[in-house]
């Protein structure tokens, strides 16, 4: 059964170039959210195999939505994705909980790699 994944950043463009990437490689986008809080209500609504969160995010950022996910459901799988330079957010988020990190610009097969990593 294909896995289904929730795109979690601020830039569609960023949305739609991710959603590319999964439903091309078989995975289902079972929904997007613009800012952490959408994060979080579309984290209940749908249960994902797989969160693909942007840190920076206006409203509540990433890292926030992280804590909450993960306090909501502690085995909730989460891929950080970060632009250079927020080594120390990086950090934060793994230390919350987060599976692993993917840095801005894609790299498709990166995406791919750490999503086959995370729920295979």
């Amino acid at each position: 059964m294909a896995k289904a994944v929730l795109i979690c950043d601020d830039a569609a463009f960023m949305r739609m170039m991710i959603k590319d990437i999964l439903s091309k490689n078989g995975y289902i986008v079972a929904g997007e959210a613009a800012n952490g809080q959408e994060a979080v209500a579309k984290y209940k609504e749908v249960n994902p195999d797989l969160v693909l969160m942007d840190i920076t995010m206006p409203e509540v950022d990433g890292i926030q939505a992280l804590k909450q996910i993960k306090a909501d459901d502690p085995n909730a799988s989460v891929i950080m994705c970060s632009a250079m330079g927020q080594q120390a957010m990086v950090v934060e988020a793994i230390q919350s909980g987060a599976k692993d990190f993917i840095v801005k610009p894609f790299q498709a097969d990166r995406v791919l790699e750490a999503v086959k990593k995370v729920i295979g």
